[in-house]
């Protein structure tokens, strides 16, 4: 039978169990649709109650791009050296850890493109935390350090053109020209989908297109 939306609640939910805290990280390229399958997983699992199901993107690790400027890595930004991989990997483990209260995360204002610091809250009633972004199952230094705090990583495997196309329209819509943003896609933006698609075999689950959320533009 093939994998549906459905399957994914279902496996989501049964990660978390009494007495610990269950961290799913989803994995995939650069336009894949990662966000908008950890929104839809966490808004139709926590339905009208108390929410239980909270959403920590990786993308508030990016590095500010005053940073980025200093260390030559502007023109770069999205690349795994971009991230501050080591200061995401001490939250996933402070939240498997589960020993404190509400434990705020950054997050990334997309219009400014830069992280927003402790915007995101995450309550001791979340027993699931979904978290996502493109390196989860990179194996050097330091990522596979995030990868040990995730009990499992899925990857989005979207088609090649589908991809694309949805990442211009992203691009275009938080502000760049149509050959600006064409141009970014195919290089910056490329190397990191191929370095990203190299980890796809290390998944625990690969996601099809089929069992994924509908939608005109994604990350």
């Amino acid at each position: 039978m093939p994998l549906t939306f459905d399957d994914l609640l279902h496996r989501a939910a049964s990660l978390a169990r009494p007495g610990r805290r269950a961290l799913l990280g989803i994995a995939g390229s650069p336009g894949a649709g990662k966000t908008t399958l950890a929104e839809r997983l966490t808004r139709t699992l926590n339905g009208d109650g108390e929410p239980w199901v909270a959403h920590v993107p990786m993308d508030g690790f990016h590095l500010a791009d005053v940073e980025l400027a200093r260390l030559g890595r502007r023109d770069r930004k999205g690349a795994p050296d971009t991230f501050d991989a080591a200061g995401y990997a001490a939250l996933l483990e402070r939240l498997h850890g589960d020993e404190d209260g509400i434990v705020y995360a950054p997050g990334f204002e997309r219009t400014l493109e830069q992280p927003i610091a402790g915007s995101i809250p995450v309550p001791p009633t979340a027993r699931l935390v979904v978290t996502e972004g493109n390196y989860l199952l990179l194996r050097h230094d330091p990522w596979p350090r995030v990868r040990s705090h995730l009990d499992e990583v899925w990857f989005c495997d979207l088609d090649e053109t589908e991809r694309v196309r949805r990442l211009v329209a992203r691009h275009e819509e938080f502000g760049k020209a149509h050959q600006e943003a064409v141009t970014w896609v195919v290089g910056t933006d490329q190397r990191n989908a191929d370095l990203v698609a190299a980890t796809r075999r290390h998944a625990d689950l690969v996601v099809p297109e089929s069992a994924m959320p509908k939608v005109d533009a994604g990350t």
